[in-house]
């Protein structure tokens, strides 16, 4: 049986919860070991929850200081792969506490039907660092700065 779009959404809507309380525990849980992440600039591998978790907390005060006060996600496409793999194109929307889009980004996603869940193996960001630096310029935060100053 193939991964439905009630587990996508599932999916989905669990990482945007972890990600909008700051619960790096959560979110790494929602990733395969090891994870990849890829852009334009840079590709990396993950090897350990704990390197996650690690560099999901160093992120937070940096999308405290731009406002972050929620995510939510329009998914846009779904490319099933194989019965386990399913590519997911989606747009993460950022919101103020108010519920005002701050920014957005389109990013794909490799997720498989493992064991107990569903679980990422691969992030692919196309616009995220673009969006978030015009972000932070509008704000006047200092990306540059692991704390923004």
């Amino acid at each position: 049986m193939t991964v439905s779009s009630e587990q996508i959404s599932d999916y989905l809507t669990q990482y945007a919860g972890s990600l909008t309380n700051f619960d790096a525990q959560s979110a790494a849980e929602l990733s395969s070991l090891p994870g990849t992440m890829v852009d334009d600039r840079f590709s990396g591998v993950l090897d350990s929850r704990e390197d996650m978790v690690q560099g999901l907390e160093q992120s937070y005060p940096l999308y405290q200081k731009l406002g972050l006060g929620a995510v939510d996600y329009e998914v846009l496409e779904e490319k099933h792969l194989s019965q386990a793999l399913v590519l997911v194109g989606l747009r993460w929307i950022f919101l103020d506490s108010d519920g005002q889009e701050l920014t957005d980004s389109t990013s794909y996603y490799l997720l498989r039907q493992e064991a107990d869940r569903l679980r990422a193996c691969v992030c692919i960001e196309t616009d995220a660092a673009e969006k978030l630096q015009a972000l932070a310029t509008a704000r006047g935060v200092d990306l540059s700065s692991p704390t923004g100053e």
